[in-house]
């Protein structure tokens, strides 16, 4: 069984007097626990895909099925609890709130969707700090850390909800080599751990090197699909 399912799927938006045509007729499978990346130029369409993938936005037509649900059928309460439940997020600029500390910022959308006991909140975020080697740093607030501290930090947030998916967009864009290689292994490592799907959107060679499955975009459309030559386990961090 499929964790996304898309057939013929489009998107177009409205500018001004213009129709744009973002994407055409997109058709392709992602497996669970699988390690998976879009590529392409800027423009391709890569950011638009992942907004559909994550229920931030729907199809204009095709069929898009992500763990069992056709997104195109939630409204919007409905699409930002299906995504709490199933569906993490890691940017390239980290997204941490500045207020909160390490932990709060892991723990934080465990608050937000769903209805769990602060002692099994806390729980997570230990195990998630240990997971990620940023047990020393709990208490500190994002400005205090690394941006490989702070993409570690945000690994650990998209996986505390225990999510079927992880969607990253240009995740390494902003660290050196060392650090994004480090944080690579990272994503792979809690892939192999909790099963989770990575699908990254990504300019970065270094990302794509590791991904098993590669899809190319451009303009809009699927230019080609290959298996990539990432390994099923990763390095230790």
């Amino acid at each position: 069984m499929n964790l996304v399912t898309a057939r013929d799927i489009g998107k177009e938006y409205q500018a001004g007097e213009i129709r744009v045509r973002a994407l055409v007729g997109l058709s392709f499978d992602i497996a669970p626990a699988s390690f998976v990346s879009f590529v392409g130029p800027s423009g391709s369409g890569k950011t638009t895909l992942l907004n559909l993938i994550g229920c931030l936005d729907t199809p204009t037509s095709g069929t898009l099925t992500v763990a069992d649900t056709d997104v195109r059928k939630l409204d919007r309460r409905a699409g930002a609890r299906f995504r709490g439940r199933n569906i993490g997020f890691i940017f390239q600029d980290f997204n941490l709130l500045p207020v909160l500390t390490v932990a709060e910022n892991i723990e934080y959308p465990l608050q937000l969707v769903l209805e769990l006991p602060a002692a099994e909140r806390r729980r997570r975020v230990r195990t998630l700090l240990a997971a990620v080697e940023m047990e020393p740093q709990a208490d500190k607030y994002p400005d205090q850390i690394s941006g490989g501290q702070k993409q570690r930090v945000a690994v650990a947030r998209a996986l505390v909800g225990r999510p079927k998916l992880v969607l990253a967009d240009e995740p390494t864009a902003n660290l050196d080599h060392q650090t994004a290689m480090r944080v690579i292994d990272l994503m792979k490592r809690m892939r192999d751990e909790f099963a989770t799907t990575f699908i990254f959107s990504t300019h970065d060679p270094k990302v794509v090197g590791e991904a098993e499955i590669i899809h190319t975009l451009e303009d809009g459309r699927l230019l080609k699909s290959e298996n990539g030559t990432g390994g099923h386990h990763a390095q230790s961090v």
